[in-house]
């Protein structure tokens, strides 16, 4: 009998250990350990993403998990939405609206080449025929379909060859195709139907699931080759308000109401669909995209009538294995503190000082003078800073090299002391240094211990005004800049160095506070300020870590007044969403810790005191080597 080497023309090789650079399939038999080895047997799974903006059920879509457009959908009371939001794969950021608030839209295409149609419009509070080509960056009016509908199939085809089957209300089997300068009827499906899941192209594409006539969930599938239907295999489960995409080959079905809330996966290879690894989170009434059945993309949806979800999940199939980006527990910081402390370092070493213990405010002697230094693995109390402080400001790359400045002390039952002193930790004692230019408490600053600057902040005299001054140091002095902030602003954060710093968010004043949380984005060159574009979300009290081309956004309180675990990524250019901290909190360290992929949360008021989180970007690894079992 000839043996496998003569069959396959390859021969296992015999290793005494696991080869260092081991190839995807590549096998071999390790003679110390008597184990036949395998490298790369791919894994699927469901990962974490970065939230969406809003949160919403019923939106449209279309692209790939990395570059994503999302459109429309409906809110809570409940609102309609003529939103559009994009994601890269790392986070969600806003684009141009729609041309109307709509639910149920349909799309095909790609980020910078997509098309969208009908849906329903509550203005004038009908199903739509109309449709929308989009570049990337606008919306423009496109041909109308002959049928108007709304929850027909999606992610069929591309912006100039797109399909639209299905739909309601009342359910349909229409079909039409779109050349890119009309649509025209084709074959109709053998069942009416909306809300199901659909993949491939104009002339080679799917259907699955969805609502019937029955009425009720529906199994069946149905294959397009481009003028007619055929029954495809069924699904493992039925399911309406379902996603899916992928070519018709290689298609993907998730998530769905069966009736209640699914967080099933099947993958499709045109003939059968098999059971694949579940979302974290099941839902009905979100979108998908993707490439195929081993990338793919679900966000948004809800698990009832007015639990509305944000939540981003990608779908993965890798021989690697991958670890999505997030913030997770740390080590708690040495000393009882609630928030509005300073703090500057990286993930190997870093020092926390001051702040202060609820409850805060005239008539109470809270703030403190604690200081901690990281070593990387746990936090400890070193000698309290000459004198108590809250809202102050810190830098400094690693301990011992920290320098502190600016802030409120409370020597009195009933008065603020604004600050102009400064203080270094040579790593065994604080010292004093030269005094700022003015009292500050609470602004931004960023840079190193012989080059900072300020921006902001609260000052003397009688119980404080916002301001709008900018104090830059030189290793020797402070001094002001003659160069003024946009606007009176505190609470802001801010990160980088004192020539190339980026500033962010804040309050600036008005009544009532802290209802005014802004979105307002400034860059600063070392001599010269100009804007930005906005965040995602108004905050003032957030924090943050990295440069001005990379910087990381985290915690802060929003327009409404509430603590906020939202993170937001900057890029230089625009802000996307980020993953969240675990735990909602505004105040959190003021001062950079890390950079925008590895950096620490440290404090921060709301039920946060003493916390301290870890943020890691997504990594991914190459899997190990398995054996093989031979029976």
């Amino acid at each position: 009998m000839a043996g496998y080497n003569e069959i396959r023309g390859l021969r296992v090789k015999y290793l005494s250990d696991d080869p260092s650079n081991a190839e995807n399939g590549q096998v071999w038999y390790n003679t110390s350990t008597s184990n036949l080895r395998v490298q790369g047997i791919g894994v699927s799974a469901w990962l974490s993403g970065a939230n969406g903006i809003q949160a919403r059920r019923l939106p449209g879509g279309f692209g790939t998990q990395t570059a994503n457009v999302a459109v429309g959908g409906v809110g809570p009371n409940p609102t309609v939405f003529n939103d559009t939001e994009h994601y890269d794969g790392s986070g969600w950021s806003a684009a141009e609206d729609y041309p109307s608030p709509a639910y149920g839209v349909a799309g095909s295409g790609t980020q910078t080449s997509g098309l969208a149609w009908g849906g329903y419009f509550p203005s004038p509070g009908a199903y739509s025929n109309t449709s929308n080509t989009y570049n990337g960056s606008s919306w423009t009016s496109a041909p109308t379909l002959n049928t108007a509908r709304g929850f027909t199939s999606n992610n069929i085809g591309t912006q100039t060859a797109a399909l639209c089957a299905g739909g309601g209300e009342p359910l349909k089997a229409v079909t039409e195709e779109y050349n890119g300068s009309a649509w025209s009827e084709s074959g109709d499906l053998s069942t009416a139907r909306q809300a199901m899941a659909a993949g491939g192209t104009q002339t080679a594409s799917f259907a699955a699931g969805g609502e019937g006539p029955a009425p009720g969930a529906v199994a069946l599938t149905e294959e397009y080759n481009g003028t007619s239907w055929t029954a495809g295999g069924a699904l493992n489960t039925a399911r309406l308000f379902l996603s899916g995409t992928g070519p018709l080959t290689a298609g993907i079905a998730f998530a769905g109401g069966e009736p209640s809330n699914s967080n099933k996966t099947e993958k499709y290879d045109g003939t059968t669909w098999s059971v694949a690894p579940t979302l974290a989170t099941a839902r009905q009434a979100g979108m998908g995209a993707g490439a195929n059945n081993t990338s793919a993309l679900a966000a948004f949806g809800a698990t009832g009538p007015t639990d509305l979800l944000s939540l981003t999940e990608e779908f993965n199939n890798t021989t690697n294995t991958i670890t999505a980006a997030a913030f997770a527990s740390s080590p708690a910081l040495s000393y009882s503190v609630d928030g509005n402390l300073s703090s500057s370092g990286s993930l190997t070493s870093a020092v926390a000082a001051g702040g202060y213990n609820a409850p805060a405010g005239p008539g109470t002697v809270s703030y403190i003078a604690n200081a901690a230094t990281w070593n990387g693995t746990a936090w400890s109390n070193i000698t309290d800073m000459p004198e108590r402080r809250t809202n102050n400001n810190g830098v400094g790359a690693t301990a011992p090299a920290f320098y502190v400045f600016g802030g409120q002390n409370q020597p009195g039952p009933s008065t603020n002391s604004y600050l102009t002193t400064t203080h270094t930790w040579n790593g065994s004692s604080w010292g004093s240094g030269p005094a700022l230019a003015e009292s500050q408490s609470g602004g931004g600053s960023c840079g190193t211990p012989s080059a900072i600057v300020m921006m902001g902040g609260v000052n003397a005299p009688s119980s404080g005004s916002i301001d709008d001054n900018i104090q830059q140091y030189d290793g020797s002095s402070w001094a002001n800049s003659p160069v003024n902030y946009p606007s009176n602003v505190s609470g802001n954060g801010m990160c980088g160095t004192q020539t190339a710093a980026v500033s962010f968010g804040g309050y600036q004043g008005g009544s009532p506070f802290p209802g005014s949380g802004v979105t307002n984005t400034n860059e600063w060159n070392g001599s010269s300020i100009s804007a930005s574009n906005a965040m995602v979300f108004g905050l003032l009290g957030c924090s943050g870590s990295g440069t001005q081309t990379a910087a990381l956004s985290y915690g802060g309180r929003n327009t409404a007044g509430n603590k906020n675990a939202i993170g937001m990524l900057y890029d230089g250019t625009s802000w996307a969403t980020s993953p969240s901290l675990a735990t909602a909190r505004d105040y959190i360290a003021m001062g950079p810790m890390g950079s925008a992929p590895s950096c620490l949360a440290v404090a921060g008021s709301g039920g946060a005191q003493s916390l301290v989180e870890e943020f890691s970007s997504e990594t991914s690894t190459a899997a190990p080597a398995q054996s093989i079992t031979v029976s």
